[in-house]
């Protein structure tokens, strides 16, 4: 196959509206791509009906699946390192899964077993110390395979700070928080009204950092399900990150006055050059942030296929666990994306967790893609790289921050 960055986007922009429809409409944060890359790796061990659900799963050819993983394993984006991994039991009557381990990219990890410590430090090592955690916790299991992603980046151009009564009065936030953000003037950040066919009119921000990630917010009107405006944000994000089409609203054909998402006013102003009217935007957004545990077991994300694909009958468990902070001068978020699989004479245990789930306000989506990196050496004169135009992270954002200084 011909490898794109188009092609995956694609085939992840399907996965994440599974995604997220699985998490609900809470406040959360995760990461599709981290679980599609963990299905592809295990995709060509797949064989009959698993073979057929992984395939629908993944959104392409497992052959190009595994293609796609295997290239943004071997050429990772500056901003977003990204770690797989294997540990296993010995593998003796194991013999699929032994040419399977064989057959994985250069860039998978693999070896014996280790233990709980030594999961929690491979987490913490890939993910700049932001998921500290590994998120299958259970001595039962022979076989675990991972994969992690991870970004901390700063705005070309911080926000400034505003009183959170700009959020509006029709927002409860404006309400519970003191200080919010606001865009500063000018480059490093755009917005917009934009016209989409599942979320109605939306307000876009999208806000660039330093070296190629781009960081798009976007809020539809209240009322709206959650999973049309996540799949709302993720055509507007890659769009917006490889200059594509974009149905741009001029703020001319809509109504003057206050609404859930904008203030339309008029006035005059001295322009130069062509044109006879002038528009401009600005956005004023919360600071968020979020932790997420994330159970993959939802038929529909496609690891009781994986499993089987690995150890048909075996119990197994499929999680993930990730975080995101967006605030006045930069943006973090990491997610380690695992499954793992026991013996079945072994009773599978329940373990304590914990996980707070904070869920007020008037919900936006929020995607992070990343971009070719500019300079010497990058691939945006040429062909695009299969990190261009790739969403890495998405949010739902419904329980926000008071603004500070970082």
């Amino acid at each position: 196959m011909t490898l794109t960055s188009t092609g995956v986007a694609a085939a992840l922009t399907a996965y994440a509206r599974r995604f997220h429809a699985a998490v609900g409409a809470r406040h959360h944060v995760g990461s599709p791509l981290g679980a599609w890359l963990l299905l592809a790796l295990i995709a060509p061990a797949a064989e009959g009906e698993p073979r057929r659900i992984l395939n629908a799963t993944v959104g392409t050819n497992l052959d190009d699946a595994r293609e796609l993983a295997s290239a943004l394993l071997a050429s990772p984006h500056p901003l977003v390192p990204a770690a797989a991994a294997v540990w296993h039991q010995p593998l003796r009557g194991r013999d699929a899964l032994a040419r399977w381990l064989a057959g994985l990219p250069p860039q998978v990890e693999h070896g014996p077993l280790v233990s709980q410590a030594e999961l929690d430090e491979w987490a913490r090592r890939h993910t700049s110390g932001l998921i500290d955690t590994f998120p299958v916790n259970d001595p039962s299991m022979w076989l675990l395979v991972a994969t992690a992603l991870a970004t901390k980046v700063s705005w070309q151009r911080p926000f400034d700070l505003a009183p959170a009564a700009a959020l509006g009065p029709s927002s409860p936030w404006a309400r519970r928080l003191t200080q919010v953000l606001r865009t500063p003037d000018g480059p490093g950040h755009r917005q917009f009204v934009a016209a989409t066919d599942g979320a109605g009119d939306v307000a876009v921000h999208a806000a660039w950092a330093e070296g190629g990630l781009l960081v798009t917010s976007v809020a539809a009107a209240p009322g709206v399900p959650a999973a049309d405006v996540l799949a709302a944000a993720y055509d507007l994000a890659p769009a917006l990150a490889t200059s594509g089409p974009v149905s741009r609203r001029s703020l001319f054909d809509l109504p003057l006055g206050e609404g859930p998402q904008w203030t339309i006013s008029e006035g005059t102003e001295t322009v130069k050059g062509a044109g006879s009217r002038a528009e401009r935007c600005t956005a004023v957004l919360p600071a968020w942030s979020a932790r997420s545990q994330i159970d993959l077991s939802d038929p529909d994300l496609g690891f009781a296929a994986a499993a089987a694909a690995l150890s048909p009958g075996d119990p197994w468990q499929a999680r993930q666990a990730a975080m995101a902070r967006y605030g006045r001068v930069g943006f973090e978020a990491a997610a380690v994306s695992a499954i793992g699989i026991a013996l079945a004479a072994m009773v599978p245990r329940k373990v304590l967790s914990r996980s707070a789930e904070l869920r007020f306000g008037h919900p936006y989506a929020v995607v992070a893609v990343t971009v070719d990196p500019p300079g010497p050496g990058s691939q945006r004169a040429g062909t695009p790289g299969p990190w261009h135009g790739l969403p890495v992270f998405s949010a739902w954002v419904a329980d926000p921050e008071d603004a500070g200084q970082t």
